[in-house]
């Protein structure tokens, strides 16, 4: 029979710790100083409390606790003394079936990983759904895990031993995150669609109303049918748009959803994660019969990355009444106009079209986002959910800085007009200004000589600036202090500079009492709080403009990558995104019923 939370809760000390023995290899402190944390509410709270104990354990304790498990595919399994935990793990990955090339291959990069850090290669081999990795998978993992700088990749190994630890617990427990198994399958099904030129290599690219882009939105149309909305449809400039209604006719309606285009190259939850997720909780409601006191509207945005065309939030701009009539007679790389796109795709391209689906925000009582977090704050935290505060304000440059090109041999250090050296100081100086300024970032993400030869000093250098940071105020002193600076460079240096701003949003605080409904929704489930800004733009950005918005955030794996095929979550994490939502939902509805 699976464990009760009631029973471990319950039990005596040395009862407690034998029903929890096994989720740590040869490691029980861990679990019976967890249990010092008793009650638990949740299997949520069980987790973190260990998680807690580990990161409060000297390194000696985690080395330890690391060098305790077997290597993958080592003597360990051939001499058949793993632990009966990690003989199912192994077996369950194909560890036990391995060609002796295979064999051979794990062998050497056992040998390289504990030569160059010391302990074994832990990995979660039976994935982020919990039904196993491929060897494909584990190997590449390998491979690429090899090359980490030491302390992190310790860290990583703690995560790995946790996630382990997560699924033999719901073993235990007899717990299976059906809610996100699901969602999570829903965003490998819809990942089938690439482009042409992606597609053939396994990469996943989606771009605005491409015949791949199409049949995303087709799936979308079809899987929020059966999720029982009432209403489907695409609108006029490519969003997907699903309507479960209220109670009554005239009910005020909850705005959410995200963007199904992706970058080129991408992961599989930017964005979708935000369409999938409510879609789930209508799939709940109406599965239960249940109706709300307010509709739920679910809009896949058709458009957030600006990829195929320069109309980043295109989708949710849309609906704020913020079209570029320029836009239409944009050019993609083929030469396609966004007027002709949108006529081939059956959208009738015109701005009177458009410009009615402007909703009227007296009739929405606000807009929430999930989105996974995109970077590594709440996967270094080892906690699943994150409470977005703020959208950080951003303001990007497309730059040159023009010297004079000369013979890289022969003229002397102090002669130089150096336009590349030029950026190259301005980089230097951004990376530490906004370093010195709280939760503040500065990129110069592109740096090109054009035309450059390797015995020539750069004449010319373009590049890019990226700025962003949790206000306004404190982005426009970063800005005025970069620009100040390349001024400064350019002047010493003998450079001139031309600049031209791309880009310029403001910040997006969350509405407090928004916030504080997500915030309740993470603590009933017994997870840790963190509150925390988004460096990243969402769709928020554009709703934030006519109506309250709040975001919640979902952890990732691989140090939180994103925009790169390794982005990843797990169905856990995915499970409790759902529940948050679920609970959000059930506030708005006590709160409009009292």
């Amino acid at each position: 029979m699976p464990l009760t939370l009631d029973q471990l809760n319950s039990a005596s000390l040395a009862d407690a710790a034998q029903m929890l023995e096994g989720l740590y290899e040869h490691s029980p402190w861990i679990a019976q100083q967890a249990l010092a944390q008793r009650p638990f509410a949740s299997l949520a709270a069980l987790k973190h409390a260990m998680v807690s104990v580990l990161a409060a354990a000297s390194v000696d304790q985690q080395l330890a606790l690391i060098r305790a498990h077997p290597e993958l595919a080592g003597k360990a399994m051939e001499a058949r003394t793993l632990t009966a935990e990690s003989t199912v793990e192994q077996n369950k990955a194909g560890l036990t079936n391995c060609t002796p090339e295979e064999l051979a291959h794990i062998r050497q990069l056992n040998a390289d990983y504990l030569a160059r850090f010391g302990f074994p290669f832990i990995l979660a081999v039976r994935g982020p759904r919990g039904n196993g990795l491929s060897k494909r998978e584990i190997i590449a993992t390998f491979e690429r895990r090899l090359d980490n700088p030491v302390d992190f990749e310790r860290g990583e190994s703690l995560r790995n031993i946790h996630r382990i630890a997560e699924i033999r617990l719901n073993d235990k427990f007899g717990f299976e995150p059906t809610l996100g198994n699901e969602v999570w399958d829903w965003h490998e099904a819809l990942a089938q669609h690439s482009d042409p030129g992606y597609k053939e290599h396994g990469q996943l690219t989606v771009t605005y109303l491409t015949d791949a882009h199409r049949a995303c939105a087709a799936d979308l149309q079809r899987q929020m049918a059966d999720c029982g909305f009432d209403e489907v449809g695409v609108d006029t400039v490519g969003n997907v748009v699903g309507r479960f209604h209220g109670t009554t006719p005239d009910a005020p309606t909850l705005l959410t959803g995200s963007h199904f285009d992706t970058v080129r190259n991408g992961g599989k939850y930017d964005g979708r994660l935000g369409i999938f997720v409510p879609m789930a909780c209508v799939q709940q409601l109406h599965a239960a019969g249940k109706r709300l006191p307010f509709a739920v509207e679910v809009v896949g945005f058709a458009e957030e990355e600006g990829q195929r065309y320069k109309a980043t939030f295109l989708g949710s701009g849309a609906l704020t009444g913020d079209f570029n009539p320029i836009w239409l007679d944009q050019q993609d790389t083929n030469g396609v106009t966004m007027r002709t796109a949108m006529l081939r795709a059956g959208l009738p391209a015109t701005l009177e079209a458009i410009n009615a689906l402007k909703r009227d925000p007296a009739k929405y009582l606000g807009f929430v986002e999930v989105h996974i977090e995109q970077g590594p704050v709440l996967n270094e935290l080892d906690i699943p959910l994150g409470v977005v505060t703020s959208i950080n304000a951003s303001v990007r440059y497309l730059g040159e800085v023009v010297g004079m090109a000369c013979h890289a041999g022969t003229t002397p250090m102090d002669r130089r007009r150096d336009a590349a050296a030029a950026v190259a100081e301005l980089a230097l100086y951004a990376e530490q200004r906004a370093a010195a300024d709280g939760d503040s970032v500065a990129t110069i993400g592109m740096l090109q000589v054009p035309n450059g030869s390797i015995n020539v000093v750069p004449g010319r250098c373009t590049f890019s600036l990226d700025l962003r940071a949790p206000s306004d105020e404190q982005r426009n002193a970063l800005e005025h202090d970069v620009l100040k600076q390349l001024q400064a460079i350019c002047e010493r240096r003998g450079v001139r500079d031309t600049l031209e701003e791309t880009m310029r949003a403001a910040a997006a605080p969350s509405a407090p009492a928004w916030q504080a409904r997500w915030e309740s929704a993470v603590a009933s489930l017994g997870v840790p709080l963190h509150r925390m800004p988004s460096g990243a733009g969402h769709d928020a950005m554009k709703l934030h403009e006519v109506m309250p918005q709040a975001m919640l955030f979902v952890r990732g794996l691989n140090s939180g990558i994103s925009h790169n095929p390794l982005e990843s979550t797990t169905s856990d994490d995915i499970d409790l995104c759902v529940r948050a939502f679920s609970h959000l939902l059930e506030q708005l509805a006590s709160e409009h019923t009292h």
